[in-house]
């Protein structure tokens, strides 16, 4: 017997991932916070907001990781903050959402894997990868800053009527 990991596929996510992946955030949802406001139906919270294309990490036949990228929206604060510091459109941006990783598939360098894979997407139609954290969320900020993405803002996002948040907003490496 071996001590090391067992293999990680990264691969499209498909809808016959969707329970799977609901059962993931759930778990991450108890354990971490995230996401924050549980969404009365996290399936269809996984699909938007319009997806490019969003993928699983799947390790021995299991999802243990998901991550989306997508257009940007009205309420995402980086693609402004990236427009901000260099004069590109915010359309030229992608940006990267839904990212979570089970608690027990952590430390196996699965959630840079996922960034990476979607990095190579938004690469490929040529926009700059962007993504909005709470600030709160102090593990995810230190992933994306060991995987060199910068720190473009940190600015305050109205959540509703009464939920006003703070979120960091980074940008990958050029």
């Amino acid at each position: 017997m071996t001590d090391e990991a067992p293999v990680c596929r990264i691969r499209r996510r498909d809808a016959s991932d969707l329970d799977e992946c609901v059962e993931v955030l759930a778990e991450v949802h108890a354990g971490d916070g995230y996401p924050t406001n549980w969404p009365d139906r996290p399936g269809e919270w996984l699909t938007q907001p319009s997806p490019y294309a969003s993928w699983v990490a799947e390790r021995n036949g299991h999802v243990v990781g998901h991550i989306g990228l997508s257009r940007s929206g009205a309420g995402d604060a980086a693609p402004a903050a990236w427009s901000r510091r260099t004069g590109a459109s915010a359309e030229d941006t992608a940006v990267i959402s839904r990212l979570f990783v089970s608690p027990s598939a952590r430390g196996h360098g699965i959630g840079a894997l996922l960034m990476a894979r979607a990095v190579r997407d938004a690469r490929k139609r040529a926009l700059h990868p962007v993504l909005d954290v709470l600030a709160s969320d102090t593990s995810a900020a230190a992933l994306y800053e060991r995987l060199g993405w910068s720190l473009l803002a940190t600015v305050d996002q109205q959540w509703g009527p009464t939920q006003t948040v703070t979120v960091r907003c980074y940008a990958a490496p050029v």
